[in-house]
Parts: C-alpha cells; structure tokens; sequence
C-alpha cells in the first residue's frame, strides 16, 4: 500500500517529541488537528502507548493517514476523524490538542477559528501545543522564513506565517494562557497555551 510522506516530518519528529512528551501523561486523550500524513501520529502514538491519540484533517486528506494507521496497527491510535477548522467540532473534550505546521496554512479566519474551537474541545487545563513559524514583532525572525512565505503565498494568497502576538491575543480571549514559547531548529517555535478557565461563547 502506498502512504503519503513528507520529508519534513521525519526530520523534525525527534525534536519536537522532546518537547512534547512531558505532556503526554498516562491516560490523556489527545486531537492532533490537521494530521496530514499521519507520519507524526504513528510516530508519537508509537512512543507513548500510554496514550490515546486522535488523528483529524480535511476529507482529501482522512485516506492516506488511515493508510498509515492501518499499516502500524498501533491500538492507541483512533482512525481519523473528518475536521475543518470552519466547521462542526467533536463534541468530545481532549486533554491535549496538537498541531504542527498548519497554522501557516490556514487564512487568519481559519487560524482564529483553530484556536476558538481548540480552547471549546480542551478539558480545563488541558494545552494547545502548535509547532511552526510564526512572526514576532511584526516581522519575519529569518530570511529563509519570509522566503517560505512567498512560496506559500504562491499557493494561497490569504496564507502566511502568523504574529505570535496576534494569535496569542486570539488565544487569551478564548480563555488561554501562554504556558510557554519554545524556540526549535530550522526558525520553528513551539507556542503552548493551556485552558485555564472556560470560555463563555
């Protein structure tokens, strides 16, 4: 069976699952939202069995991570689940929600609508980690960043690298707090936020 696969993944999976596992307690139940692949899903479920770990992605997408899910046969990964930002969330709650390299993907209504949704499916202080790029006082933190968001623009011109602090702003009106900014190779960050208190919308 042939299964998506993206260079990328394989290449930056190490480091952030140093930073990560210190949340994947025993027990916890986590969404990773925009799997892609899958390659992090059966990577990180692999690691940590004592995990359940929930893949999500647009419909195009839900086939080749099922292929990846089908050919690890791993028990604590759950088939993935059909999930666009813009659209209806799971009604389940999550202890951790998990992202990498889609925010930039997404327009700014798709990336506030990520962070709306996530802080209304995390459990109280439950945390949002979002691996990537992103902006910082208002401009690009590297040369190779700003080229990477010509490229994306290519793509989709409502694209691009997202300010920390907008996002951050988003993030705390939906009832997060930052819990830690984490600087990682190649001009990638890891924001992680957690649920402090409930949001009222």
């Amino acid at each position: 069976m042939n299964r998506p696969f993206v260079e990328s993944c394989e290449q930056n999976r190490d480091v952030i699952h140093q930073v990560i596992q210190p949340y994947l307690k025993p027990g916890i139940e986590v969404l990773e939202i925009a799997s892609g692949t899958g390659q992090h899903a059966v990577y990180f479920a692999d690691l940590n069995p004592q995990i359940r770990w929930q893949t999500s992605d647009r419909a195009e997408y839900l086939p080749g991570i099922q292929s990846w899910l089908t050919f690890t046969k791993l028990q604590n990964l759950i088939d993935p689940i059909l999930l666009d930002v813009c659209l209806k969330w799971p009604s389940q709650q999550y202890d951790l929600i998990f992202t990498a390299n889609s925010l930039h993907i997404m327009d700014d209504a798709e990336a506030r609508a990520c962070i709306n949704g996530t802080a209304q499916c995390l459990e109280p202080s439950g945390f949002f980690i979002a691996y990537g790029p992103f902006n910082y006082n208002g401009g690009f933190t590297s040369e190779s960043n700003r080229r990477f968001e010509d490229w994306l623009k290519l793509n989709n011109p409502k694209s691009g690298i997202k300010h920390f602090e907008v996002l951050n702003e988003i993030a705390e009106q939906s009832g997060l707090k930052l819990y830690a900014d984490i600087t990682m190779p190649a001009n990638n960050r890891i924001l992680i936020w957690q649920l402090e208190t409930l949001p009222d919308n």
